[in-house]
């Protein structure tokens, strides 16, 4: 028998729309779902208790965490703590979560439990950099006064969401303009291409552009770089917290900044759920679960 064809008992416990639309994904493909601390669209929430022992898999959210040992429950009024639902495992129990915090996985091991990080590979970060990037564009067209066709673009980074994001703008009409650190990322933008500049000399030249989109995971727009931009332009921050941009600054200056955290769970809930599903079956099917 194939590995996808043997059903397995899942607990999804927490998470948004991803999770809501993963759960129903997982019913689809025969298999046995319980959530737990998710509701909403015809889900029945179940009390953590024994059943989780007999789970082949416990989905965790994206994050794991909000505040401290609190999960991710943004769908449901019952407030579960990761300690609470681990005490229900048996050790040797796989967990898979988004973005584990080191005293998350400290907490798992510690009672003998693999709490797996399935945001941290690349065939889901790979992914989820298109909805990123649509949503991006979606809040490009809703907050410009002018069309993305002719407008002249920056994407500052050139890791995933960045090569997702600049062709689409091109394909737009839009004229963009790749800022990075390194040669071979500046080398690949031009062989697309897209213009390019070095991200370490951003303020001698961002007077030009309408739109500013960052991607790259630090502190990159900060005053002297805001203060360079043009009256109107609009900036998009797209890096997960802290976040690239000084807000604080960008408030003082009267810099419009969109920072559109956790995208694809807002834009694409499904496909993102679905990304999920794929690499939580790659993970189980490595560990021979």
């Amino acid at each position: 028998m194939d590995w996808m064809d043997r059903e397995r008992n899942f607990w999804i416990v927490g998470g948004d729309l991803r999770q809501r639309a993963l759960a129903r994904l997982l019913r689809e493909d025969g298999h046995t779902v319980h959530i737990a601390a998710l509701e909403g669209e015809g889900l029945v929430a179940e009390p953590l208790g024994p059943g989780l022992a007999l789970a082949h898999c416990v989905i965790l959210p994206l994050p794991v965490t909000r505040r401290g040992e609190i999960l991710h429950t943004p769908l449901s009024r019952e407030e579960v703590t990761l300690p609470q639902l681990l005490d229900w495992l048996e050790p040797g129990q796989v967990l898979c979560g988004g973005m584990v915090a080191p005293q998350a996985a400290a907490a798992a091991q510690a009672r003998g439990l693999r709490l797996l990080d399935y945001y941290a590979r690349e065939e889901c970060m790979v992914v989820n950099a298109v909805p990123t990037a649509e949503g991006a564009v979606q809040i490009a067209m809703e907050q410009l006064p002018i069309t993305i066709h002719g407008a002249r673009v920056l994407v500052v980074g050139f890791g995933r969401v960045g090569r997702a994001l600049a062709p689409r703008l091109q394909a737009l009409g839009a004229r963009v303009t790749v800022a990075a650190r390194r040669y071979e990322q500046r080398s690949l933008a031009q062989s697309m291409g897209l213009g390019t500049e070095r991200a370490d000399r951003l303020p001698d030249w961002l007077c030009g552009y309408d739109l500013v989109v960052n991607t790259a995971p630090a502190r990159v727009l900060g005053v002297e770089e805001l203060s360079a931009l043009k009256e109107g332009a609009l900036v998009i921050d797209l890096a997960s917290k802290p976040g690239g941009v000084d807000m604080a600054g960008a408030a003082a200056l009267g810099v419009r900044v969109v920072w559109a955290l956790s995208l694809p769970g807002k834009v694409a809930p499904v496909s993102a759920g679905r990304y999920i599903m794929d690499t939580v079956y790659h993970i189980m099917e490595e560990l021979g679960i």
